[in-house]
């Protein structure tokens, strides 16, 4: 396992903001040379520590703009259960996240359409027929005053 020391922790935060960032400016921006601070990159993506880089999009250009976040209640908690849950979520492209979790609930999904009527087709058509859902609960999302997700 890599060591989180805190030149990488630095590298890390940087590379969260801007993971296109150029290695000289990310040098700089941590206080090491061009050739130390592209070693420990490499070493953080090596061990997995970065797991990849992606785009952030706007959702409104993408047609997501619309966000709900569903706690989902299973009727029955076996294995299989989950199992048929999960891979359910899987193949659902409005579900961006999809979270097992403890407490009054199993799963916490975060889902991205394009308006209400597109939410309702999805609650109604895709989630309201896999088996074992006991409930579903929507929170819409009014505002994101604080979004940090690469």
């Amino acid at each position: 396992m890599t060591k989180i020391d805190q030149l990488n922790d630095k590298i890390l935060r940087e590379l969260s903001h801007d993971g296109r960032i150029s290695n000289l400016q990310l040098a700089d921006k941590v206080g090491l040379s061009p050739s130390a601070c592209l070693r420990r990159v490499q070493e953080l993506e090596r061990a997995g520590v970065i797991k990849g880089y992606r785009a952030r999009l706007d959702p409104g250009q993408t047609g997501r703009a619309y966000v709900v976040y569903v706690a989902v209640g299973l009727a029955e908690h076996t294995k299989d259960a989950q199992l048929g849950f999960e891979t359910a979520m899987q193949r659902a492209d409005q579900v961006t996240e999809c979270h097992n979790v403890a407490g009054a609930f199993e799963y916490m999904l975060r889902v991205e359409v394009a308006d209400l009527p597109a939410y309702k087709a999805f609650h109604t058509d895709i989630l309201g027929t896999v088996p074992h859902v006991r409930s579903i609960t929507s929170y819409m999302v009014m505002g994101s005053p604080k979004d940090t997700r690469g």
